[in-house]
């Protein structure tokens, strides 16, 4: 049997009034971007997540999932077993952060394009 924590939303007025700041407000922290991309093709459990994004602590992980759980972005499913298994998956709202990290991806690959280009000047 499997357990799912209730989601509770961020209310609307603790928000900020820009819709630029709202989304960084959800997604600012690098972590949380590495984690929406690797749980954009499907769940993941705790490990497979701190391997998959590597340099990131425990503590530091487990803070983020919390956050981004909290905000509606993730869901944490808890099997009552021994030892405890713990999957993370992107809600429907994470799911709709895809184009904005598609964005990402295309820019960071054209100035990575741009940069070696300068670079052999």
């Amino acid at each position: 049997m499997e357990t799912e924590k209730t989601i509770e939303m961020i209310p609307a007025k603790e928000l900020p009034a820009c819709p630029v700041e709202t989304t960084l407000t959800l997604i600012s922290d690098k972590w949380k971007v590495l984690i929406l991309r690797d749980l954009m093709p499907g769940t993941k459990r705790f490990g497979e997540l701190k391997k998959s994004i590597g340099h990131v602590s425990q503590k530091v992980l487990t803070a983020q999932l919390r956050q981004m759980e909290a905000s509606g972005l993730v869901i944490r499913t808890v099997f009552p077993e021994v030892p405890p298994h713990v999957e993370y998956t992107l809600t429907d709202l994470g799911y709709s952060l895809k184009p904005i990290l598609d964005a990402m991806w295309d820019w960071g690959e054209n100035y990575k394009a741009r940069n070696g280009q300068l670079a052999d000047r």
